[in-house]
């Protein structure tokens, strides 16, 4: 929740009292701006290395010293070749070096002070000083125009591409010399009639010897990405006099990281050829070309290219030859006749990185506490509580709760109590009304659709009355303040079954309308069609329906949807790229009852407009982004978060909730409060500034915002425990080859015995003890390994109305998946499928996850902010997994990984496409990387750090970064599409809408997932970690397309499968609980009728699954252990008009 500090007040005075400060950018927990990194790493990495990867080098003007770099520092290297010298060290990633004109100085980017600057350094590595002061910026290839007076840089913008900017190297805030800011630059077409769109990225600047043109990498389009099917990067030549860009080559495969030669004669880019990146050599006279080197350094032009297209190299100063690192090396490459000569060199490679936080949790047998309470309201007199948990419908008594700011547990009398009995539905979307008597609510079954319903909370096991006439789609419940009608939306009952949620997607929104009906039941009454909305409600007109919608903001209208008018629209600027922390779009904004404040919703933070203003017909547009210069006064109210959020019918009250717990704010104890504090606050720096007390005093008295919170929401912890599903009995699987996965034991004809829901032995077959009630069953000949452990599975089955039974739970387990982990799941509805999981109310893999990630849009400013926000997963959430998903520049992620390191939290991260990032965190202490490292091949020195570092890296090649996607490959070369299993398990439109039809196609030698397995394989072997990652682009087979995919670079088979088991759940936390066959671990495991040793594609042969010691066929998980028993039927299993059991093909 939100602190409001005395300390934060003081700088909010002059905007409003109600406001509060947003601390420093960049700033440590008291705002001071940060002068190098904030994390303390303390594990050396030490070794010593002949290659590299990723070399960006120069080459000094009088062709004497290379300088290039490796792993974040500087080195510096005799023409000749020998032993490196390192010039720069520390944490910080120094790169990109660029010698200047006279020699003395060398050019390069840093991020040591938190953020990515440029900063330049003489040879020896002394005298280092910060050229740039930018935050939240990426600089790519410095270079120095020839007179040696200003360093050139491509540099991004908030949302934008990259532009060509100069600095001065004696200082100053720099000029932008390409883009819409220079005169002419911007104009449509510049360069004349027959020149392409203007650029929107330079990239790679590049003089030769006439100082008025600067040759770059030009890409219309936004630059960088993934799956592309063109490749549209291409030479041009910007004129610093007139300020046209001309394009010079039109190369299929891109015209990339130009270099001039010295004497004006030569150019050499690069290029594709075929799919490798080769180097061409232009005559600059006869515009005449050649190949000069047909296979260098892979280009990074399919990702982020963070540190340019291609390593950036250099011609000798004679200009007879390049000096340029590829496969690893440096060469010297001769102009014109493409002859290579190695320049060997050897490095110290010296770091001190933090070492992945590696964790162990528990996992408890026999029960659990509910981690979620969704829609929580409470009762008009304010006497109880009603929500949904374990998607059923509760209330609670308050009057026998206590109420603390701590969340201590509760008294034993406060418990919640179930409403209804009814057990083949869901229950959702509570509302009271007005006189207390009733809570109205909506059901969900996936066979009958939904219904609306009231039933009396002071009627204990009460049948409940239906109001609704058809079944159809119900969501987002309110009464009229004079209770005579219901408000809600509505749906198709056909379009739940086809898609996730009410009002989620505007193309996905055909016939949802907002509704009313009686509220003793009967017909309902169109009020308008809508696509995305948030919660209907009242404001002062108890004739009017409010309802926010993104695209206009809160507006409200009649019930006849008359008389439509709009109310107050909330600006921010939304999750800008390069835009560093910052306040997301509002997802709801609810009008107060009085009329004259709003509450706005913004990502998981919630914000108090305190006055609404009326000023025609045009709404006004308040910002939140700071709310201490909003246009009126802006309150933050939640610092940790807030979900579900609700006004009291008074207006003096908001309530939220987070997880299990329920927060009422109260407003005006908050304002009293505010306005006593600030009073103090004043009266102290007004003492400050006279003398009357000591600097040090003040401080102490007004406090920090870590130490000193003004008001604090009352907290109330709702606790649920309910058993966990344990099956009991002892089962045998005898006689199958056992791959144990630990270590690189292999049984060959062996026995797992397993007592309820853990292994209890395993062994060859006859030396292990059966017990004389055990079942046998005889799996010879077959091959028994782990269940699949996928830690990037995004499933994301529904959001708000839950599934009875999710379909993509069921397909994934019978593809052998028994574990899950989705790193970012965009809401919190996870935290309650996985706990219906776990209580065996649906049948599924182990549901883990991260919740929603952490953004920039958390506006994470110190590690305080770091603090609080991962407080919602370790205090409320309980995921013990989180991600981080490119939430800030480098101080920002290191605060998010000591932060985590803290609160006991293992975090992984979002790869991003960006290869120097990644290194980066890698070195900071972060648990995983998601996704594939873009930069291939890789060498010792990254190989060794991914390994040495602990860091889990999930490659999902299915989705592969610097590539075309691998699940393009997979569409292209199997039948999915009438695979029989696929279409038992997952809906027909699913099916045709992945694999029907595709955008793009690739010739199988632009494929290029086989060599970044490869990357991986090399970690493995150098004793990494790599995950499993089938990113749920097909759910159920697609982890096995990704285990192929992993196969696919030369990794041995046991490895792979490694991969898929044990690394997973040891990654996760999970190691001592899943992952291999081992006496006391849970018994997650499958048994295949081939052996996938002998042929890695016989992983999709299997037989039975066998998930928390229950016994499935993996056809239809009908279960065959301990109950004989069939799962229960998904909607068109019974549906004649989809062909009568599995759907028409």
């Amino acid at each position: 929740m939100r602190r409001l500090a005395l300390a934060a007040l003081l700088g909010a005075l002059a905007a409003t009292s109600l406001g509060a400060q947003v601390p420093n950018a960049g700033g440590d927990s008291a705002g001071r701006p940060l002068r190098e990194l904030p994390l303390r790493p303390t594990q050396p990495l030490r070794f010593t290395t002949d290659e590299g990867t990723w070399l960006s080098l120069d080459l000094s003007p009088d062709g004497t010293t290379i300088a290039f770099d490796l792993l974040g520092d500087l080195y510096t290297l005799p023409i000749a070749g020998g032993k490196a010298t390192r010039i720069t060290s520390g944490q910080a990633f120094d790169g990109q070096p660029h010698w200047a004109p006279d020699g003395k100085t060398i050019a390069f980017v840093s991020d040591r002070n938190g953020s990515d600057n440029l900063w330049l350094v003489e040879p020896d590595g002394s005298h280092a000083r910060q050229l740039t002061r930018e935050e939240n910026r990426t600089f790519i290839s410095p270079t120095w125009t020839p007179d040696g007076k200003y360093v050139v840089v491509s540099r991004n913008g908030a949302g934008a591409g990259y532009n060509l900017f100069l600095y001065h190297r004696d200082g100053g805030t720099g000029v932008q010399l390409t883009g819409a800011p220079t005169a002419g630059a911007g104009a449509p077409n510049a360069g004349g009639p027959n020149a392409q769109p203007f650029p929107s990225n330079y990239v790679g600047a590049a003089f030769g010897p006439d100082p008025r043109y600067v040759y770059s990498a030009v890409r219309t389009a936004a630059g960088g990405g993934y799956n592309q099917t063109s490749l549209d990067w291409q030479i041009a030549v910007y004129d610093r006099r007139t300020g046209k860009t001309f394009v010079r080559t039109q190369a299929p495969g891109s015209g990339m990281r130009p270099v001039l030669s010295p004497d004006g004669k030569w150019l050499v880019y690069a290029t594709r050829n075929d799919s490798l990146t080769a180097l061409r050599l232009r005559d600059l006279a006869t515009g005449d070309e050649r190949w000069l080197a047909p296979d260098v350094q892979r280009d990074d032009q399919e990702s982020r290219y963070s540190r340019d297209l291609m390593p950036p190299f250099a011609f000798t100063p004679d200009s007879k030859a390049i000096v340029v690192a590829h496969h690893g090396h440096i060469w010297r490459i001769g102009v014109p006749d493409g002859a290579q000569t190695m320049i060997p060199f050897t490095a110290d490679v010296d770091q001190t990185i933090a070492g992945a936080i590696k964790l162990e949790f528990p996992y408890d047998d026999s029960s659990l506490v509910v981690r979620q309470i969704r829609n929580a309201t409470r009762s008009p007199d304010g006497k109880r509580l009603a929500f949904t948990a374990l998607d059923k419908l509760w209330v609670l008594d308050l009057a026998s709760c206590p109420t603390s700011t701590t969340g201590d547990a509760p008294a034993a009398a406060c418990r919640p109590r179930r409403l209804t009995t009814a057990s083949d539905v869901g229950e959702f979307s509570p509302a009271w009304s007005p006189d207390g008597r009733y809570v109205a609510y909506v059901t969900w079954n996936e066979r009958e659709g939904g219904h609306v319903y009231r039933a009396r909370p002071d009627v204990p096991n009460g049948a409940p009355e239906r109001l609704t006439t058809q079944p159809g789609f119900y969501d987002k419940l309110t009464y009229s303040p004079d209770g005579r009608r219901l408000v809600l939306a509505r749906g198709p009952r056909e379009q739940r079954r086809d898609r996730d949620e009410l009002g989620g997607n505007s193309a996905e929104a055909a016939g949802v309308e907002l509704v009313w009906l009686p509220a003793t039941g009967g017909a309902a009454t169109v009020i308008t069609p809508v696509t995305r909305f948030g919660q209907p409600h009242f404001g002062p007109d108890t004739g009017r329906v409010y309802v926010f919608e993104p695209a206009d903001g809160l507006v409200s209208m009649r019930y006849d949807g008359t008389d439509r008018q709009q109310h107050l629209r909330v600006g921010s600027p939304g999750a800008q790229q390069n835009a560093g922390p910052q306040v997301p779009p509002p997802d709801e904004i609810l009008i107060s009852p009085d009329g004259d404040r709003a509450l706005v919703q913004a990502g998981t933070n919630l914000y108090l407009i305190y006055s609404v203003p009326m000023v025609g017909a045009v709404a006004p547009q308040i910002s939140i982004q700071n709310p201490a210069q909003s246009q009126v006064p802006v309150r933050r109210l939640t610092r940790v978060g807030g979900d579900f959020a609700r006004w009291s019918r008074d207006g003096r009250q908001v309530f939220y909730s987070l997880g299990r717990s329920f927060f009422t704010y109260d407003v005006a104890r908050a304002d009293s409060l505010v306005r006593d504090s600030t009073a103090r606050a004043d009266s102290l720096r007004d003492a400050r500034r006279a003398g009357a007390v000591p600097n040090d005093t003040a401080t102490r008295a007004t406090g920090t915002r870590a130490t000193r919170a003004v008001y604090e929401p009352t907290r109330l912890d709702v606790t649920i425990r309910v058993p966990k599903d344990r099956p009991s009995g002892t089962v045998v699987l005898r006689g199958a080859r056992l791959i144990t996965m630990k270590g690189d034991e292999v049984i060959p004809s062996g026995d797992v015995v397993v007592r309820d829901n853990r292994i209890a032995a395993v062994g060859a077959t006859g030396s292990v003890t059966v017990p004389n009630d055990a079942r046998v069953i005889d799996v010879s000949g077959k091959t028994i390994l782990p269940g699949y452990v996928d830690v990037h599975a995004h499933i994301w089955p529904a959001f708000g109305v839950h599934r009875t039974q999710p379909w993509e739970y069921l397909i994934n387990l019978a593809y052998g998946v028994t574990t899950t982990r989705d790193p970012q799941t965009s809401t919190t509805d996870v935290l309650s499928y996985g706990d219906l999981v776990e209580t065996g109310d649906l049948v599924g893999p182990r549901i883990l996850a991260t919740g929603p990630g952490v953004f920039t849009r958390d506006n994470i400013r110190s590690l305080d902010d770091a603090r609080d926000v991962l407080r919602r997963y370790s205090e409320f959430y309980h995921t013990n997994t989180i991600k981080q998903y490119m939430a800030g520049d480098r101080k920002v992620r290191q605060w998010i990984a000591m932060a985590a390191r803290e609160q006991g939290l293992m975090p992984t991260l979002e790869g991003g496409l960006d290869f120097k990032k990644n290194i980066t965190e890698a070195m900071d202490g972060y648990s995983g990387i998601e996704h594939t490292l873009p930069i291939a091949p890789q060498y010792k020195d990254a190989v060794q750090l991914f390994a040495k570092s602990g860091v889990t890296w999930t490659p999902t090649l299915i989705v592969q970064y610097g590539g075309p996607w691998a699940e393009n490959y997979w569409y292209e070369n199997t039948n999915v599409v009438d695979d029989p299993k696929v279409n038992h398990f997952m809906p027909r439109h699913e099916i045709e809408k992945k694999a029907l039809r595709r955008p793009g196609w690739w010739a199988p030698s632009a494929y290029s997932f086989p060599l970044f397995a490869a990357q991986a394989a090399k970690v493995v072997a150098a004793g990494g970690r790599v995950g499993l990652g089938s990113h749920g682009q097909f759910q159920g087979i697609g982890a096995h397309w990704e285990i192929w995919n992993i196969a696919s670079g030369g990794m041995p088979r046991h490895d792979v499968l490694r991969v898929a088991t044990i690394f997973g759940a040891e990654s996760i936390g999970m190691g001592r609980q899943l992952g291999s066959l081992e006496p006391g671990k849970l018994a997650d495991l499958q048994v295949l009728d081939r052996n996938p040793l002998d042929d890695i594609r016989n992983t999709n042969s299997i037989r039975y699954v066998m998930k928390n010691g229950r016994l499935y066929d993996g056809n239809t998980l009908a279960e065959l252990w301990p109950r004989q028993r069939q799962v229960a039927g998904l909607w068109w299993w019974k549906d004649a008009a989809n062909g009568g059991g599995d759907q028409q093909r």
